[in-house]
């Protein structure tokens, strides 16, 4: 069987498949086996590469796969969610104010118990790079990635799966994807693992129901965006149990809201009459 013939059979398979092996196999390469693992740390010349190899990941691993699994016509599709920018200002108004508008409402409550909890940006001694240097990544970072998530997984999984369960798998596998990158710079197993799979599930599966509404990937892409700008500028980066307490209530009202949506779409679909496929798992 064919590469081409493999990757038409097993799509998903084929994406992740060349994903880790892009941006581990990269950062394996970069690192070295002790910095993989995180038990030596990242050095200031090594960062830039570790997040080339990262960012390439799922980029190529998009585009290779929907050119391998619908070529040219896929390639064209692409183009056109990437560039379909004229959807309702409700959906963008959903993309761009959920993370920084939950995360700001969170700190400022949490703040109220320690003054840890405040803004970075509002204790920030350089507020200005702080805020730049935050728009640079969040502009940068989320383009390579939803080449690849919500490019090419999201709409292959969608045909099998629900906005649930597909927001889960990918979510999930994007906080696999992150290990290398803080293995070695959290200063401990708990507080790695709250950060890659307490938020990033919810946060992915309201992204697929937006995507799902919009069939938009620029429109995926800024929502990435404002998760990215938010963990830059607004989350503290220490103490460490404050990072683990944040992560954790911000998971719990992302939660909230997946259930809230999902009971809004169930009570629509009762109203109408019928229950429209795949809404959840």
């Amino acid at each position: 069987m064919g590469i081409s013939a493999f990757a038409k059979r097993h799509p998903v398979v084929t994406y992740y498949g060349l994903m880790f092996a892009i941006s581990w196999g990269f950062g394996l390469i970069v690192l070295g086996p002790d910095g993989f693992v995180g038990s030596k740390l990242i050095s200031r010349a090594q960062l830039p590469l570790v997040y080339v190899a990262a960012l390439a990941g799922p980029s190529i691993a998009g585009l290779l796969s929907v050119g391998l699994t619908r070529g040219r016509q896929g390639m064209q599709d692409l183009l056109l969610r990437l560039f379909r920018w004229d959807v309702s200002p409700g959906w963008y108004a959903v993309a761009l104010l959920t993370a920084p508008v939950l995360t700001s409402l969170t700190l400022l409550v949490l703040s109220l118990v320690s003054p840890n909890y405040l803004p970075a940006i509002m204790v920030s001694s350089n507020k200005m790079r702080l805020l730049v240097s935050g728009i640079a990544v969040a502009l940068i970072v989320p383009v390579f990635e939803e080449l690849g998530w919500t490019g090419f997984a999201i709409p292959q999984l969608r045909q099998r799966y629900g906005v649930v369960a597909t927001g889960l798998i990918v979510g999930l596998l994007w906080g696999v994807w992150h290990f290398p990158l803080f293995a070695g710079s959290v200063p401990s197993a708990l507080y790695l693992v709250v950060l890659l799979f307490s938020w990033l599930p919810p946060y992915r599966v309201l992204m697929v129901w937006v995507y799902d509404h919009t069939r938009s990937l620029l429109v995926a892409m800024l929502m990435h965006v404002m998760i990215v700008f938010g963990s830059l500028v607004l989350i503290p980066t220490t103490p460490s149990e404050v990072g683990v307490t944040f992560d954790l209530v911000f998971a719990a009202e992302l939660w909230l809201l997946v259930a809230a949506v999902a009971f809004f779409k169930r009570t629509q679909a009762g109203s109408e009459g019928h229950v429209p496929e795949r809404i959840v798992a």
